[in-house]
């Protein structure tokens, strides 16, 4: 491991410490308002509502956007056409995948995984489930974080999960979704607060419960923007 990339990661530690800290110490009820005011702004984006393929997180017990209405709405939108992509931690080593869910059923029968998160299996009535690695028309992803800053980098838990799988989706289709990061208020930093790794994603949109963050025009979210090795 390089000395940059210690330093990076040092940097990265201490950050995470600082809103964590922050983070547990919100009482639910403002967490659950932030939560309605970021979910409201999300719904009403053109982009939310055309997407045929998505993938959003199930949130952790407390410390981020709770994602239930989301998931909700996508399965009870009555759209045939429209498919819904859940995490998926496949191994410890960073791997993850996003696996389909079929119905309300099948989302409340989800068991916990990993940190309380419900996850699916990976067969659904006896049939392997869709993964979002063979499906080459996800829109977009809607990814939770530790931090964002105004700069659109992210502050992940560490394992690299998210950059791992954005990564290997790009590498299979030659393009990548849509990045969505869900925020609450004490989740949004100043910019250049998040130090970047050559193989970290920053996002595209950024949504918190005052505003929608755009990404320049000029950054495409067409473009790759880490370095693919």
């Amino acid at each position: 491991m390089s000395a940059l990339h210690s330093t990076l990661k040092a940097q990265k530690r201490a950050l995470r410490s600082s809103v964590t800290s922050k983070l547990i110490a919100l009482p639910p009820q403002t967490i659950q308002e932030q939560t309605n005011a970021v979910i409201s702004r999300l719904t009403s984006l053109p982009v939310f509502q055309k997407a045929k393929s998505l993938s959003c997180y199930l949130n952790m017990p407390s410390g981020e956007v709770d994602t239930a209405s989301v998931v909700s709405e996508v399965l009870e939108s009555g759209k045939i056409d429209r498919t819904l992509f859940v995490p998926k931690i496949v191994n410890k080593s960073g791997q993850m995948d996003f696996l389909k869910i079929y119905n309300k059923a099948d989302l409340t029968s989800l068991p916990n995984g990993v940190w309380g998160i419900k996850e699916p299996d990976f067969f659904w009535e006896g049939k392997p489930r869709l993964k979002a690695l063979e499906s080459p028309d996800l829109d977009l992803i809607l990814l939770p974080a530790v931090a964002f800053d105004r700069d659109f980098a992210r502050l992940g838990h560490g394992k690299g999960y998210y950059d791992r799988f954005i990564t290997s989706y790009h590498a299979a289709f030659h393009k990548k979704p849509l990045l969505v990061g869900l925020a609450l208020r004490e989740q949004v930093l100043e910019k250049k607060r998040i130090p970047m790794d050559d193989h970290d994603w920053s996002m595209d949109l950024i949504i918190t419960p005052d505003e929608v963050l755009y990404k320049p025009a000029s950054d495409s979210p067409e473009v790759p923007q880490p370095v693919i090795s």
